[in-house]
């Protein structure tokens, strides 16, 4: 079933970038992209392996999923992304939300994560809906390794989101358990859908449809 394909994928991706926050480990973009690729080749012939609602947003745009597929999918992701929080807490006794730097702008945030979404959107419809090459077998390792590229990049000035079901479900669980604020959420919504939105412009134009 694909929405519980989505609600899988998107477990585990907010699992992994949970526990290698919480654990600070350097590597966290790499376990985070490996994290990605196997879930993206578990689940792209079931659900098309979106795990991210900003992604969604761009296979309506591009005509590849109906807009009744929106709702169920997105509440799908962000189920999956509150109940890997909620696992990163019991393991680990600590939340965690992604957030700006602190001596990062409100515009340098806003403006990594449109720009890095809008390259992730636009590498996933060119591998996984681009007539010239659908069906390659490389479609997965192209994704995570462009997350992976994304999260050494823009992480430490924006938090590195880049999907707003990583804003949602921990924003949401690291209010409730830790204190949280949610000041920042909003920075992990309107920058992904506008980076989307806009990649999905720039592929239409790319493949002149």
């Amino acid at each position: 079933m694909k929405y519980l394909t989505e609600l899988i994928g998107t477990f585990f991706l907010v699992l992994t970038i949970g526990l290698t926050t919480v654990s600070g480990t350097a590597f966290a973009p790499l376990a985070v992209g490996a994290t990605l690729i196997g879930m993206v080749y578990m689940g792209g012939h079931v659900s098309g392996a979106h795990y991210n609602p900003a992604i969604t947003a761009a296979f309506v745009l591009r005509g590849e999923l109906a807009p009744r597929e929106v709702a169920p999918y997105m509440l799908a992701q962000v189920a999956g992304a509150v109940l890997a929080s909620l696992a990163v807490y019991v393991a680990t006794g600590s939340g965690f939300a992604p957030a700006p730097a602190a001596e990062a702008s409100v515009l340098a945030a806003l403006l990594i994560e449109g720009l890095f979404t809008f390259a992730l959107a636009l590498v996933i419809l060119h591998v996984a809906t681009a007539d010239a090459i659908r069906g390659n077998g490389f479609y997965g390792v192209a994704i995570g390794l462009t997350v992976a590229g994304a999260v050494f990049a823009g992480g430490p000035i924006s938090g590195g989101a880049f999907n707003p079901a990583v804003g949602v479900g921990p924003s949401l669980v690291n209010s409730l358990v830790a204190g949280g604020g949610l000041a920042d959420l909003w920075l992990y919504l309107v920058g992904p859908f506008l980076g989307a939105a806009m990649a999905t412009l720039a592929f239409k134009v790319q493949v002149g449809r």
